[in-house]
């Protein structure tokens, strides 16, 4: 069947934008919603490479709505959001070279149990065919081509199921090196944090430094050719350095300029947030709630949603991406994740050696109450920011209702969904207190 090319030009998308900047960076209307295909190659190793913007082909159709929770109560807005664009210049939006899965049979209820009285929605089992073909791939960049981690470490890459996460997150993906170029980043960010932060080595101590360094791996050094090559070299002299050059390679080459710049930019707050919990550590300081949540802003899963475009194949142009309305859209998705963190890995943190600082901890610390009451607390302050985010993609979903816009909102409400679903499964790495 030919491919029905992009969808015609509807006059109600340039009035409904404009009240939000302009976009598609002078390229017209055309520009919404287009699609690119992956091209996989070996990364160079050398210093990460000029990004240039591959070339556009249609669009993809929205996926099929996500199943509801019976307690939902979500505006009529935010379901047709959940839905996908539809009306006038949606109808031939299509999705060109799709790998499309096989239809998987009825599945089984996923391992693990949700926290009582926290707000999420279900999502479909990821598929397995893609599960089992990323967990394949990822294993075998980071063992083959980043050297990522000793044999002892398996079983813990092994648990971190990261390609069941990554499925879960990214369901529009139009190819497995789409959900590849996720996969990576979500690998070398963890990577950084369990070596230069936590679990394995990591210390607050001289923290600045290293992530300075490797952050270069994503925002490349520009200096004299005499101390260029010395830099270059320091891209491969740890895990975490490899695996953000690498990662990042990988990225740049799917993702437009401003993409990838939005890119580094979440990566610079995410380091950020770093950098704060590293002080408090030092300094044995419990900040109050309203500091902590200040600092999960910035030590969060923001750098992850931001990305759905870029692994959905299409783009949201930087002008829409910066308004103020999509940016606390974000910020709120990335704020609750995060605090879904900090509920499912508890027991855990509770479990390691030291102090871990986790809201829970901070509730029960500075509001002098109990450590189940402040564990509930947290669940309240969850639910409030899922629904403040429901509510404002929403309002903004229905004063812009551009396609691209429309799919990024949904992508990150996917996400959002499949952040949650990989941690109540993980029962490898994750147990519920026992507060019921």
């Amino acid at each position: 069947m030919p491919d029905p090319g992009p969808s015609p030009v509807q006059s109600s998308l340039p009035a409904a934008a404009a009240r939000f900047g302009t976009y598609g960076h002078g390229r017209g209307i055309e520009a919404v919603g287009t699609i690119r295909p992956a091209r996989l190659a070996q990364p160079a190793v050398t210093a990460p490479p000029a990004l240039t913007a591959p070339p556009a082909a249609p669009a993809p159709p929205a996926a099929p709505a996500l199943p509801a929770v019976p307690e939902r109560t979500a505006s009529p807005a935010l379901e047709r959001l959940l839905r996908g664009p539809s009306g006038l210049g949606t109808a031939g939006l299509s999705l060109a070279r799709r790998e499309e899965p096989p239809a998987p049979a009825e599945p089984p209820a996923p391992p693990g149990h949700p926290i009582p009285g926290l707000y999420y929605h279900p999502v479909p089992e990821p598929d397995p065919v893609r599960v089992e073909e990323v967990s394949r791939r990822i294993k075998a960049w980071a063992v083959d081509e980043v050297e990522l981690y000793p044999p002892e470490w398996e079983d813990q890459f092994d648990g971190f199921s990261v390609g069941g996460y990554m499925v879960a997150c990214h369901p529009d993906a139009p190819t497995i090196d789409h959900l590849m170029i996720a996969t990576r980043l979500m690998v070398a960010e963890n990577v950084v944090d369990d070596c230069y932060c936590e679990d394995h080595g990591g210390s607050p101590v001289g923290l600045g430094g290293r992530l300075l360094l490797a952050h270069t791996a994503l925002d490349a050094l520009h200096t004299t050719k005499e101390y260029q090559p010395q830099w270059a070299e320091s891209l491969h002299s740890d895990p975490p350095r490899r695996a953000y050059r690498s990662a990042m390679e990988y990225f740049a080459r799917e993702a437009t300029p401003s993409q990838a710049d939005r890119f580094r930019h979440d990566m610079a707050r995410l380091h950020l947030g770093y950098l704060a919990e590293a002080a408090w550590a030092e300094t044995d300081h419990v900040p109050e709630v309203w500091e902590y949540l200040s600092m999960r802003q910035f030590n969060n899963f923001r750098p992850c949603p931001t990305i759905t475009d870029t692994v959905g194949g299409y783009e949201l142009p930087a002008d829409l991406h910066a308004q103020p309305a999509m940016q606390r859209v974000i910020a709120l998705a990335s704020n609750a994740t995060t605090i879904v963190n900090d509920l499912y890995s508890y027991t855990k943190e509770l479990a390691s050696p030291g102090r871990h600082l986790n809201l829970p901890v901070v509730i029960a610390e500075r509001e002098d109450c109990s450590v189940r009451d402040a564990y509930l607390k947290a669940v309240e302050v969850h639910n409030d920011l899922m629904h403040a985010f429901e509510a404002e993609a929403a309002e903004l979903a229905a004063a812009c209702p551009v396609p691209n816009v429309l799919r990024f909102l949904r992508g990150v409400a996917v996400w959002v969904d499949g952040n949650h679903y990989w941690h109540q499964t993980n029962t490898y790495r994750y147990s519920l207190p026992d507060f019921w």
